[in-house]
């Protein structure tokens, strides 16, 4: 049973900023802003042109191959190996799953403003809930996130409000750590553009994928980034950024020192409808990941069964929903940010890589979109991309990098436990 089109365009666009503008500029703008100083907004320019390389290679791709399973295809193709699709695929999985937990720590954080009540517990009870959204149907799902973004956004909006008069008030090229915190910021912020590549999973449940995937992808990009460079510079300039970043609720902080405590109220309501739209989000695009690499016998075949009443990949939907739950109990949102980065970098470093091969081993395979700049045949704006990847990479910590080990270490443990019981 096929999965069924119901995204337009525009509702894919509303999926990539709907997963992009959440708790990145929502909470992460908080611990950024203590690692570069007034210069936040630097370092959401710099992870913004990395997410650009690698999001022009993503949209060749999805152009090539518009299946649910995006990462998992693409490096299949252009390595003619399941083995190495399967260890990419693990890492978009573990990335997704633990991208849930750090956008349900970052809504916690904001509900505690309203609830005294565990932040695991709130977590938990969010991803419990939007997982039944997700159940219900694409349609319904695509419904509830148009309305959350458009929240997000307004409220956003209105922080970039607040702060235009104040513009100017501070030193924006202040950077109480040098270079290496900005850069340091940039790694962390790296999570809040995380999710345009996700736009590719729901590519067999979008209308004239070819076309509106690439499209949506660099839309969302575009739109994101500019309201991020606006709110981190409104953000700086109406408070300061030591306060920023020790605060749980550093735009609803800043909107405070405008507008007094009523608009940190308004804003930590907005809040709310930004992380829970972002975690709607991955969590659709994640069970799509898994439905798919099931689909293809590298996953038990279950997680690749569609309910037949709501048409969607139901038993890979509640799997995600339950590993999710466990990260969540780390809450501490900056380690499982910088761990969901991490990942992500990784498996970018592998999509650019995909791009650059299959230029050379499918140079005639119909594309919708061809990443610009090229010499020949090789992508100059693929190789870029990989480059950052690769040089983002070792601006995280040794520990984080271990565990990022760890993790690979495990996807390749499940790959032969998998194929094992499939070749029985």
């Amino acid at each position: 049973m096929k999965l069924k089109r119901e995204i337009t365009l525009f509702h894919a666009v509303l999926y990539g900023i709907g997963i992009i503008v959440g708790a990145g500029i929502y909470a992460l703008i908080g611990p950024a802003a203590g690692m570069a100083g007034n210069s936040v907004w630097m370092s959401f320019l710099f992870a913004a042109i990395i997410a650009s390389f690698t999001g022009l290679s993503y949209c060749e791709l999805s152009s090539m191959f518009p299946k649910a399973s995006a990462e998992y295809i693409y490096v299949k193709k252009a390595s003619g190996l399941r083995f190495f699709a399967f260890i990419t695929g693990w890492l978009v999985i573990f990335t997704g799953i633990i991208s849930v937990a750090a956008v349900s720590l970052g809504f916690a954080g904001y509900m505690k403003g309203f609830i005294d009540y565990p932040l695991a517990k709130i977590g938990i009870t969010l991803i419990a809930l939007l997982s039944f959204i997700n159940y219900k149907g694409i349609r319904e799902s695509s419904r509830a996130n148009a309305f959350l973004v458009l929240v997000t956004v307004l409220g956003l909006i209105f922080v970039i409000f607040l702060g235009v008069p104040n513009f100017g008030k501070v030193n924006y090229l202040e950077m109480p750590l040098g270079l290496t915190g900005v850069l340091s910021a940039a790694a962390l912020i790296f999570f809040a553009y995380i999710g345009f590549e996700d736009i590719a999973n729901i590519a067999e449940e979008t209308r004239k994928p070819r076309r509106n995937v690439s499209r949506a992808i660099i839309i969302s990009l575009l739109i994101s980034t500019v309201l991020y460079i606006l709110v981190s510079i409104s953000a700086v300039s109406l408070a300061d950024w030591k306060d920023l970043g020790e605060s749980n609720a550093p735009l609803a902080l800043a909107v405070s020192n405008a507008m007094g405590s009523k608009a940190f109220t308004v804003l930590s309501f907005i809040a709310l409808f930004a992380t829970s739209g972002t975690v709607l989000v991955i969590l659709v695009a994640t069970s799509r990941m898994v439905y798919g690499i099931s689909r293809d016998r590298t996953l038990p075949k279950v997680l690749s069964s569609v309910n037949r009443e709501t048409k969607t990949p139901a038993i890979a939907v509640f799997t995600v929903m339950a590993f999710s739950m466990v990260f969540v109990l780390i809450e501490n949102i900056t380690t499982v940010a910088h761990l969901t980065s991490l990942m992500a970098l990784t498996t970018f470093a592998t999509v650019n890589i995909s791009l650059i091969l299959l230029r050379y081993k499918m140079p005639k395979m119909r594309r919708e979109f061809h990443v610009p700049l090229n010499i020949g045949k090789f992508p100059i704006v693929s190789f870029l991309g990989l480059l950052l990847c690769i040089f983002m990479v070792f601006q995280f910590e040794a520990k984080l990098l271990i565990l990022g080990l760890w993790t690979l270490l495990a996807g390749i443990a499940a790959y032969f436990i998998f194929m094992r019981k499939i070749i029985e």
